[in-house]
């Protein structure tokens, strides 16, 4: 697990409730090892954007920040910038897989497993949004 360097976001992390916390630090170490894997997208920034982890291609600006939060009382979410078209390109891909948010947001249960290969997929999308 990368460690987390931003004191602000780790004391996000840490406030988050066990059952919340556990699957969105999965999410988080899946954005940076997506982008790893990925040479034209180089260092992810990680930081706060309204008091939500937030990761960046700031170094080579390749794609649109990604967020991850709690969403209402009983979800997590991965958030894109809702001018994007990712949020639509992704429906009908995975209809029965994910919720979603409107144009903004994937949806997903924290007590569920997270199905790893799709948010894969649209995190390395996510990564490389400038470049498509």
């Amino acid at each position: 697990m990368k460690p987390i360097r931003n004191i602000e976001v780790a004391a996000v992390f840490k406030k988050y409730p066990k059952i919340y916390r556990t699957p969105l630090l999965e999410i988080r170490q899946l954005i940076f090892d997506t982008a790893d894997g990925i040479a034209e997208v180089g260092e992810i920034e990680e930081s706060l954007k309204w008091n939500q982890p937030s990761y960046a291609t700031n170094q080579t600006k390749s794609g649109t920040p990604i967020r991850i939060d709690r969403f209402g009382e009983h979800q997590i979410a991965i958030f894109v910038h809702c001018q994007t078209t990712l949020i639509e390109e992704f429906k009908p891909l995975f209809n029965g897989t994910f919720e979603f948010s409107k144009n903004r947001g994937i949806l997903l249960d924290p007590q569920k497993e997270l199905p790893i290969q799709e948010l894969a997929f649209c995190i390395e999308k996510a990564l490389m949004y400038h470049l498509v």
